[in-house]
């Protein structure tokens, strides 16, 4: 445990997808290959993923499609997405990217001990470890304080939940002041804002910096090169 004059002053939380890194395709291919595998019925429609829990994503894909969404059902397609990540390393690496910037800004707060970052995704756990080991940004964060979409169906839940982690792992405690969420959409936005943190709203993926503003985000920025000074200047 971190002694009190050596604990993080601030628990930085990222979300993944649109935020670090970008499928490009990948993920949707995956979700099409893993619906039947799981279920035995092709995919004929996907629920709008943007923002949303993974738990909460899968429970409406197969109703969607004329299934009913019992634990079992959720666990077998989350087991089935997993090893279609597993499997899809190669093709994720060749055809997705980290987003411009996202190496660099991880690197420079890993090495600020006044910062403890971990991961907010959506993402099941295992799905959000390979996307994020493919693109070599896995050894940043601090996966045992971070919070994901099979931890609770709803986004604003996952702030809570890594804040305790993180606050068990480091012995520091984070007010709400302390706790920043960086992510691309007003889904984001809205959880940071339903827990009472700090949020900063990335126009990286199809969300602008006026919509993110509208939405409520505390800053905005257009890169995530931008997102350093911004922590730095408010620490």
């Amino acid at each position: 445990m971190t002694t009190p004059d050596a604990a993080p002053r601030t628990l930085l939380l990222w979300d993944i997808d649109h935020t670090l890194i970008e499928t490009r395709g990948v993920g949707r291919a995956i979700y099409d290959r893993a619906f039947p595998a799981a279920t035995g019925r092709p995919l004929a429609k996907l629920a709008t993923i943007a923002g949303r829990t993974e738990l909460d994503i899968m429970a409406e894909s197969l109703k969607v499609n004329g299934l009913e969404a019992t634990d079992q059902a959720v666990q077998k397609l989350a087991d089935a997405l997993v090893q279609g990540y597993e499997d899809a390393r190669e093709e994720l690496a060749t055809t997705g990217r980290a987003l411009p910037g996202a190496l660099e800004a991880l690197a420079r707060f890993a090495a600020d001990p006044a910062i403890h970052q971990a991961i907010l995704t959506g993402n099941l756990r295992d799905v959000a470890r390979i996307k994020l080991d493919v693109f070599d940004l896995a050894r940043f964060v601090d996966f045992d304080s971070s919070a994901f979409g099979d931890d609770h169906a709803e986004r604003s839940e996952l702030v809570q939940i890594a804040r305790q982690r993180a606050e068990g792992r480091t012995g520091a405690r984070f007010i709400n002041k302390q706790v920043v969420l960086v992510g691309d959409t007003p889904n984001d936005v809205q959880a940071a804002l339903a827990a009472g943190v700090r949020v900063i709203g990335v126009a990286t993926g199809k969300t602008s910096e006026a919509e993110l503003r509208h939405a409520g985000a505390t800053r905005t920025v257009s890169t995530l090169s931008d997102v350093p000074a911004v922590i730095f200047s408010e620490l």
